[in-house]
């Protein structure tokens, strides 16, 4: 059995879960492409690689302070990419305002560069990509971590160290702020539109 398998059914027997810092190299091999992808999805490509390699370093870091308890590895990863990520939340906010003022891509090859019709980094552009800039850390953290982790409520709960009730509440105000930024819009129809 991997020490990912052990850590996880730890929550399910109640069996006592063996050490991340015994088989970090399992934990990595595990999660780094799915955290990667997240990073990506928040600060673009060549963010990504950095936000990735910080997270996996203070995951490292912490290794010893991982608690069960509070949530499977991959909800604890999570968190410390949100945290890492929200360091360069700078380079972020102004490369979604920078989206923004330029507006949709008009070179038609969007469907192309289109993976999934869930909001990343890449895809936002217009109208949506200032709006979530311009939401607090907060609310855009569980946002991205619902729309792009497409983590639980329970999860994004667990990996920002917050209640379930928080993350409901910062969700819905979210969709609000973005619903009434486009005028009323779905965001999510406003962004197929651009994609053609």
């Amino acid at each position: 059995m991997t020490a990912i398998h052990a850590m996880e059914r730890h929550h399910m027997t109640g069996e006592p879960p063996p050490r991340p810092a015994e088989n970090f190299d399992e934990v990595i091999e595990v999660y780094f492409a799915e955290i990667r992808r997240y990073a990506a999805r928040r600060l673009g490509p060549e963010a990504a690689a950095d936000a990735t390699s910080q997270t996996f370093l203070e995951a490292f870091r912490q290794r010893r302070r991982y608690d069960p308890d509070r949530g499977h590895v991959r909800t604890w990863l999570y968190g410390i990419a949100t945290k890492v990520i929200g360091k360069q939340l700078r380079t972020e906010t102004r490369a979604l305002r920078a989206r923004a003022r330029v507006g949709p891509d008009r070179d038609g090859d969007e469907h192309a560069d289109r993976i999934d019709d869930r909001v990343s980094a890449q895809s936002l552009r217009g109208e949506l990509a200032g709006a979530v800039a311009s939401l607090p850390r907060g609310q855009r953290d569980v946002l991205l971590l619902v729309a792009l982790a497409d983590l639980s409520h329970e999860e994004v709960a667990a990996a920002l160290g917050i209640s379930y009730g928080t993350v409901g509440s910062r969700l819905s105000r979210a969709r609000t702020k973005l619903r009434k930024a486009l005028g009323g819009t779905n965001p999510m129809l406003t962004l197929e539109k651009q994609h053609g």
